[in-house]
């Protein structure tokens, strides 16, 4: 075999290899991304639940609260008679 035939040789062995490597890092990579992708939308729907949860809880709380004690709307303030307040005369 020639000095220019192991040369070739070598130098394509060596390209080969670097190809295959870089493939698989490649896929290493995109696989490792992919994951986070899940673990963050699995995350993403166990914080929705917990807020889903966190309201429902104010809603029950907030019905019972009514049932107990008279809610004011705020639209009609009531007027207390202190000082500052008119009492229309």
């Amino acid at each position: 075999m020639s000095r220019a035939s192991k040369i070739t040789l070598a130098c394509t062995s060596l390209a080969t290899a670097g190809i295959v490597y870089f493939v698989h890092w490649s896929q290493e990579v995109d696989r490792a991304a992919m994951h986070a992708g899940v673990e963050r939308d699995l995350e993403n729907q166990r914080i929705k639940r917990e807020r889903q949860l966190d309201f429902e809880l104010q809603r029950r709380l907030e019905a019972e609260y009514r049932k107990i004690q008279t809610v004011s709307d705020g639209k009609n303030p009531v007027a207390t008679g202190g000082p500052g307040v008119s009492q229309g005369t």
